[in-house]
């Protein structure tokens, strides 16, 4: 019962976190950006778009640092076994992330706040840049400690315990060279379907149209760019692991067996993960083979003959993940990827065509489509550690074998209901401030729906948008 308090409690705490860490990256890139305009153009607009896009980084980047410290702060509290074990491996990219990421983002944030009537324009844009990389290469330092965990390279067992031996290894991980373009891709569209979300909402009610008119432009173009290539390296971090972990795949596909050579697709299934079978599917032939290796054949291993495989590899155990959970997981991204694409790909053409405050129905389904990327990013992260048991790292600890022996049932359980009140007593104060910022807008914007305004968002399709 440890075992599984534990993984509730670090389930928990990451997935909280990680709805924090995509939108610092991307809406920090989106103010960096912003910003440059601002330089190029001297327009004071955008200087107060960036002025106010900045209250939410704060914000976010607040609630982050906290639930960040606390998701940390476990690995020596339940996992001490597991901190035991990769306690050399990690400690070099922790102590980079810490050191040097960590406080480039926090230190020149405070250049870039403070230094508004202070620097020149070039020196400040240059703080919010660097910012926008601290966040970025904080993101890579931790994923190369999660890609050790997901494929394990440069390290010998010595004495119990995995030593690192070469760090050029865990910076050349291949699974790191996949993992962190997709998480990297991801941010810069939770971030660009954050503003234009929120964009969308000021130009529902007519308010500051002159500054989030421009927002929701720029927004959408990143939106799309960034959407289309989240999907083409996940696409390609799904083929790596069709190799490296083979097991995980077949469960994002309940194959429970052997795909015939012209492995066809399964879009939905009925899962009777205790027969090891599906009650029925529904199959798109020769879209697995295509998705897994780029051609019309090529089969796919499934989830009995690994299990077997892994069995006489290392021994007598239950070697599947839970396929229902990897299984729609896997599905509940995808289809949340998907219809991002659709979303900016229609809010492109009516930027193009200076209609987009023509549609209140396609603004409201684009406030509403902030929710897509955080929808695709913990699905995503979800599928990653699930799909990877029984291991915590692949193949040389199970997470059974993690825990902390010491710390009791009732521990886990007082620590877990103690960590989910905090975190929700943080959730509603992001949302209250979120909210309250919100509100109020940007500075000398005014608060109530200009009356003399016309109204552009239900005239005629035909004509252009003033």
């Amino acid at each position: 019962m440890a075992v599984d308090l534990a993984r509730w409690q670090f389930g928990v705490t990451t997935v909280y976190h990680f709805l924090f860490v995509p939108l610092t990256i991307g809406l920090g890139f989106l103010i960096a950006v912003i910003e440059s305009i601002y330089v190029a153009k001297n327009d004071e607009k955008y200087k107060k778009m960036a002025q106010f896009w900045m209250k939410f980084f704060l914000i976010n980047l607040a609630i982050g640092v906290v639930t960040g410290i606390m998701q940390e702060f476990q690995f020596g509290m339940n996992w001490s076994t597991y901190s035991r074990f990769v306690g050399d491996v990690f400690g070099a990219p922790l102590a980079v992330e810490a050191l040097a990421a960590f406080f480039l983002e926090s230190t020149f944030l405070g250049v870039w706040l403070f230094g508004w009537d202070r620097l020149s324009k070039k020196v400040h844009l240059a703080a919010i840049w660097l910012v926008a990389f601290g966040s970025t290469i904080s993101a890579f330092w931790i994923l190369t400690a999660n890609a050790f965990m997901q494929e394990p390279t440069g390290y010998a067992i010595h004495n119990g315990h995995a030593e690192m031996i070469s760090f050029g290894a865990l910076l050349t991980n291949p699974q790191l060279w996949v993992e962190f373009p997709h998480v990297f891709f991801g941010a810069i569209a939770t971030g660009s379907f954050f503003v234009v979300g929120i964009s969308a909402w000021y130009l529902l009610r007519k308010r500051a149209i002159d500054l989030f008119r421009p927002s929701f432009r720029i927004a959408t173009v990143f939106a799309l760019v960034s959407s289309i290539l989240t999907v083409v390296v996940g696409h390609e971090q799904a083929q790596h692991e069709v190799v490296a972990q083979p097991m995980k795949m077949a469960a994002a596909e309940a194959l429970w067996n052997t795909s015939p050579l012209h492995a066809p697709e399964t879009l939905i299934a009925g899962i009777d993960a205790a027969g090891h079978h599906n009650t029925f599917a529904i199959k798109v032939p020769y879209l697995l083979s295509i998705l897994s290796y780029n051609r019309l054949s090529g089969k796919v291993e499934g989830i009995n003959p690994l299990q077997h495989q892994y069995v006489q590899q290392y021994g007598p155990g239950n070697y599947i993940p839970n396929v229902d959970i990897s299984f729609w997981t896997f599905r509940l991204m995808v289809g949340a990827g998907s219809l991002m694409i659709l979303l900016s790909l229609i809010g492109l053409v009516l930027f193009w065509r200076k209609r987009e405050l023509k549609y209140g129905w396609f603004l409201k389904a684009m406030v509403a489509s902030i929710s897509l990327p955080y929808i695709a990013n913990t699905a995503g992260w979800v599928f990653t550690e699930m799909g990877r048991q029984p291991w915590v790292v692949y193949g040389l600890l199970k997470t059974s074998s993690a825990v902390s022996p010491t710390v009791s049932n009732a521990n886990v359980l007082f620590t877990l209901i103690g960590f989910a009140f905090v975190y929700a007593v943080l959730l509603v104060i992001a949302i209250f401030l979120a909210y309250r910022t919100l509100r109020r807008g940007p500075e000398d914007a005014p608060e109530q729906e200009d009356s003399s305004t016309p109204n552009l968002l239900f005239e005629p399709t035909r004509g252009s948008a003033s």
